[in-house]
């Protein structure tokens, strides 16, 4: 489903008619009903999964290309996606969204701001055509991050999407974390948190 949600977003940008080039920087928001994170935990016994929906956001662009990215996330949207039994989902976002991992009612946003956007040469097709360097910050603490995308830009219009990994021990959140414990057994959770995300500019 992931996949097809994808390869949607991506023929969207293909179909999109270009526009008339100008060099003046344009500051257009992101859709929030075309945009989407997925997030994957793991722990030693298993997985879980879920999303993550963006709260506002904006992306700079100029000739075609992205200029400034700027995402504000809900943390208090997080919701799991793996568990079925309804009681069990409920205590597993409830647990997510306490102090011991995003202590969402201390602070209910997380933010991602990128300036820098390399192009990769060689690219093919929906490959990964940029690398991302910016700063994400979780719990009041910023911190670098880089990662891969496909991002397409026609005029005013953005689609990116990607995947990345950040290390979640590096912003506090400890709980079942060996950087932080030891002898945690198959109780531990690994720190390192993926995302899959498809984000787009309204139309």
């Amino acid at each position: 489903m992931i996949r097809a949600f994808f390869s949607a977003m991506v023929a969207i940008a293909c179909i999109l008619p270009a526009q008339a080039q100008d060099e003046e920087v344009v500051s257009v928001p992101f859709s929030m009903a075309e945009s989407k994170i997925m997030w994957t935990g793991k722990k030693v016994t298993g997985e879980h999964t879920g999303t993550l929906m963006l709260k506002s956001g904006f992306a700079e662009l100029s000739e075609n290309q992205p200029r400034r990215v700027e995402l504000e996330m809900d943390m208090n949207s997080i919701t799991c996606t793996d568990l079925k039994d309804a009681k069990t989902n409920a205590k597993l976002v409830g647990h997510l969204k306490s102090e011991d991992f995003f202590d969402v009612q201390e602070y209910p946003t997380g933010r991602f701001v990128a300036e820098h956007f390399e192009e990769i040469e060689g690219a093919e097709g929906f490959e990964p055509n940029y690398r991302v360097k910016g700063k994400l910050t979780l719990k009041g603490i910023e911190k670098d991050l880089e990662f891969l995308a496909y991002i397409a830009v026609k005029g005013n219009r953005l689609i990116a999407n990607g995947e990345l990994s950040f290390d979640r021990s590096k912003y506090n959140i400890r709980y079942g974390s060996k950087s932080f414990f030891e002898g945690l057994g198959d109780r531990m959770i690994y720190d390192d948190v993926e995302l899959m995300f498809v984000v787009s500019t309204g139309m």
